[in-house]
């Protein structure tokens, strides 16, 4: 998903936000992948007053459903932090194929990593 005109403004009120992984990979399909992000939005509802008011995850991408003072870049913590966990769980589980599918979806701006695991944007949708 590239970069779109949706935008977070009025942080009073819950977005709908959809998360994509790159590609549209199952990464989801591994329980510890899901116990990776609810472990960042607890993280965040403790820290940041993050409200999480729904969500599902489905095997490559989420929807959620949330608020917060700094919503915007509460969501980039929450993308950059479980991108790093979830390479960090392929690695150690020796997934070389899906590893070689994040980083033939990498975009070639993103010079600074070797991989990709989300899209760009969550296509903020305020309810």
């Amino acid at each position: 998903m590239t970069r779109s005109r949706y935008k977070i403004f009025e942080t009073e009120y819950p977005y709908f936000l959809t998360h994509t992984i790159v590609g549209w990979l199952p990464i989801f399909t591994r329980k510890e992948a899901v116990e990776i992000v609810l472990e960042a939005w607890r993280h965040h509802q403790r820290e940041s007053a993050l409200q999480i008011l729904g969500f599902v995850v489905l095997e490559n991408h989420l929807h959620l459903i949330a608020r917060a003072p700094d919503l915007s870049n509460v969501l980039k913590s929450i993308k950059s932090f479980t991108a790093r966990q979830i390479i960090d769980l392929l690695e150690r589980r020796g997934e070389d194929v899906v590893l070689r599918q994040l980083k033939a979806h990498k975009s070639g701006h993103k010079t600074e990593s070797t991989y990709q695991v989300w899209q760009e944007g969550s296509h903020p949708q305020q309810i």
